[in-house]
């Protein structure tokens, strides 16, 4: 028995016996109710400048609404097949939970208690982020400490109203919080003036500062009191969804490294790159591993791009928030993004 399971194990590292378990791979639960719903549910932030806002059109844009459109294109094979819905910050994780989406990727935070205690698996970071301060420039303030005796506003049940009281007391910084549940109500009282600063994640506060009166009177301070790893969430108990909407955000990862676009996917069909023809369905089984398509990962890539695409479509250069990569850049300049081997 011993040297049966050893030869099944050897075939399996080899390849050999692949194709024979990706043919037996059944839907789970959600990819089934996904499929006969012919739709992706995903929620999305009521107003989040380059994570997920409605534009004029109302159409969804983002960085988030692009993870429902990829995981969408990679499990139905059409990126429109999405129906998003705003979520409050304390409102998000019950929708998770009670099957009203499928997917949340609205600005969640890895965190332990959220991983093991509300019920709810963590794929891979889309955005590695930290918490500062938006401030106006005529305030003089350099450092956060400067902040004392300020009223600070922030947002309900997140982890930006605990990092700021985390940091306020580690500091022994007095302030006066003010607490909303949306991006825009946050903005508007401080834009009147009702508090001095804001205080979420960085990549927020540059987003808001886009949609201020007069966006050139404020600024981001330079400190960081937190990690934030931004990371698309699922319901625990389906490895299968998990493994999907995981490995579809590693594939548009794996495509911005080996030079795969939106534009030249059909393209580099044809390449003999083994990583390439393995990661566009050339080669393997690595969609019906999933119960999926073997072009999962070409189809989700040809609906939204690679995630340098993504990136500078929604906050990067190529945007009116204008981020540099910096650690949200590919391993391969010194950032943190990294996907496994897909092999």
């Amino acid at each position: 028995m011993m040297n049966l399971l050893r030869a099944f194990a050897l075939c399996l590292s080899i390849g050999l016996v692949s194709e024979a378990v990706a043919q037996n791979v059944q839907p789970g639960p959600t990819l089934l109710t996904v499929r006969q719903r012919d739709a992706l549910l995903c929620g999305a932030a009521p107003n989040a400048p380059g994570f997920g806002a409605p534009d004029s059109r109302g159409d969804w844009q983002g960085i988030d609404p692009d993870v429902c459109r990829a995981v969408a294109a990679a499990v139905l094979g059409d990126a429109r097949k999405v129906r998003f819905f705003p979520l409050t910050s304390q409102a998000r994780f019950a929708a998770l939970q009670s099957g009203q989406i499928d997917l949340l990727p609205r600005t969640v935070t890895w965190t332990h208690s959220r991983d093991t205690a509300v019920g709810l698996n963590f794929t891979t970071p889309v955005f590695y982020d930290g918490q500062g301060f938006l401030v106006r420039k005529s305030a003089n303030i350099r450092q956060a400490t400067d902040l004392a005796g300020a009223t600070i506003c922030t947002f309900a049940g997140s982890t930006s109203e605990l990092n700021l009281a985390d940091w306020a007391r580690a500091n022994r910084v007095q302030y006066t919080p003010l607490v909303f549940e949306q991006n825009d109500e946050a903005r508007i009282a401080y834009d009147n003036g009702r508090c001095d600063a804001i205080s979420t994640d960085a990549s927020q506060l540059i987003g808001l500062i886009t949609a201020m009166r007069v966006p050139a009177d404020h600024t981001v301070l330079r400190d960081r009191i937190s990690k934030e790893p931004l990371t698309p969430a699922v319901r625990q108990g389906d490895d299968q969804w998990n493994d999907i909407v995981r490995w579809t955000i590693f594939a548009l990862i794996e495509a911005e490294e080996l030079g795969v676009t939106s534009a030249n996917a059909e393209e580099m069909l044809q390449s003999q790159d083994p990583s390439i023809r393995r990661l566009l369905g050339q080669a393997g089984d690595h969609g019906p591993m999933m119960a999926l398509d073997r072009r999962w990962a070409y189809n989700a890539i040809r609906a939204v791009g690679n995630y340098g695409e993504i990136f500078d479509r929604h906050v990067g250069r190529g945007s009116p928030i204008g981020l540099d990569r910096g650690i949200n850049d590919l391993w391969t300049r010194g950032g943190l993004m990294y996907s496994p081997p897909i092999r």
